[in-house]
């Protein structure tokens, strides 16, 4: 039965919204009325508009999402709980729906409820909406639905969906205190360079003494800075434009990523959370019951670095050709070592998720403790770079002064 967004007035005048089913709009009008309301606007909600999706949506295709990462996550833990108690998936996207404070989630919601009371499954239901729900998610709840434990495996897509914020929420905070010292850093030298030096430079300008070598390198920077400042600004965001523009090559996006991952400390960490996500995700879709293949293939959508996505591909080839999965990731040295020892120990004991879900933990736990080390060991550096420069400025100004105070004596 179709959805529709209404608006209408009630017995004392004042204004209400929300959301209900009926065969028309004409029928959708009717209920109102019945209702003792006064229809003012019923408009359907339609597959594709409620998450912005569609091309009338308000915003188009640049409106946010309706369901952002926490969100969604939130969302799939309440409706985890809903059938894990015992209620139907209709019963419980109506109990959604009337809870949902967000316009755009109350509707989005409402459109998904519609299609489930149409006959449509629930997974072919999200499918519609595929700006907020990834291929990944609609596949783990298609599993669940043909396996008959729907409660269960959103259970465990909340818990994937929660453990995958808490490790980018760490991974941010550990990076956001380096960031910002180092912005700061930036713009103080900026500042200093730009107006402070020529300021007090300029007090010895008419001393016509030969200024320090430091003063005069100091200055020369100064006037490169005030001088073509904006072109040089200009040129490192065209730098950068042209950087994306480029990476957007798939070939020279694998090479990037491949190029990354051997950086001394960038790349362990870089190469452990992309282990992580992947071991996390082919361990939910394996307990969920996806065969291993589509597995694979989901799972190697979630690694942002393409050079191990290749990686994982080439596994899923021989795989395909009747190789065990640990030594397939095995031949892949991208992938960490552990990665593939869980695996061999989950396939030879027949609980090939539980051990890739201990991996993924232990990939993860590691990730954090890495991001932590590095973030401790920038802060220190930060700051004694940010302390050099300011001294090299300071001396630049203060040389001059040394130097005529010596002359006057």
């Amino acid at each position: 039965m179709p959805a529709y967004t209404f608006e209408a007035l009630d017995a004392q005048g004042q204004t209400r919204k929300g959301v209900m089913e009926a065969e028309t709009v004409k029928a959708a009008r009717s209920q109102l009325r019945a209702q003792t309301l006064v229809p003012l606007k019923v408009e359907p909600v339609l597959a594709g508009a409620a998450d912005g999706a569609g091309a009338n949506a308000k915003g188009g295709f640049f409106a946010p999402r309706v369901f952002n990462a926490t969100k969604l996550a939130i969302w799939t833990r309440q409706i985890a709980g809903l059938i894990s108690s015992g209620l139907p998936l209709e019963r419980a996207l109506t109990a959604l729906t009337d809870e949902a404070e967000d316009e755009k989630q109350r509707n989005l919601i409402a459109a998904l409820r519609a299609e489930v009371n149409a006959g449509s499954s629930f997974a072919r239901a999200l499918g519609q909406h595929p700006r907020e729900f990834s291929e990944i998610y609609i596949a783990v709840i298609g599993a669940g639905e043909q396996s008959g434990h729907l409660g269960g495996v959103l259970e465990r897509l909340a818990d994937d969906l929660e453990e995958s914020q808490a490790l980018k929420a760490k991974l941010i905070g550990a990076a956001l205190y380096p960031a910002i010292v180092t912005v700061i850093a930036i713009a103080i030298v900026i500042f200093l360079v730009s107006y402070v030096v020529p300021q007090v430079a300029s007090v010895f300008a008419g001393t016509k003494r030969a200024l320090p070598f430091l003063t005069v390198a100091m200055l020369a920077l100064s006037a490169v800075v005030r001088q073509y400042g904006w072109a040089i600004l200009l040129g490192l965001v065209l730098i950068a434009a042209g950087g994306r523009v480029a990476l957007g090559n798939p070939r020279i996006r694998e090479k990037f990523d491949a190029a990354w991952l051997n950086l001394p400390l960038v790349g362990r960490l870089s190469r452990g959370y992309n282990a992580a996500r992947f071991a996390s995700t082919l361990a939910m879709l394996a307990g969920a019951g996806v065969p291993i293949l589509k597995a694979l293939q989901a799972a190697a959508q979630t690694l942002s670095n393409q050079a191990m996505r290749s990686d994982a591909l080439d596994a899923l080839v021989l795989v395909r050709e009747g190789a065990p999965l640990a030594s397939a990731l095995a031949q892949k040295k991208r992938f960490p070592g552990l990665l593939a020892m869980f695996a061999r120990l989950g396939e030879q004991t027949g609980q090939l998720p539980l051990m890739l879900q201990r991996a993924a933990a232990q990939l993860s736990t590691e990730v954090q403790r890495r991001a932590m080390a590095l973030a401790t060991l920038l802060e220190p550096l930060l700051i004694v770079a940010m302390g050099g420069m300011v001294m090299l400025i300071v001396l630049a100004v203060l040389l001059p002064i040394i130097q005529l105070n010596q002359w006057v004596k």
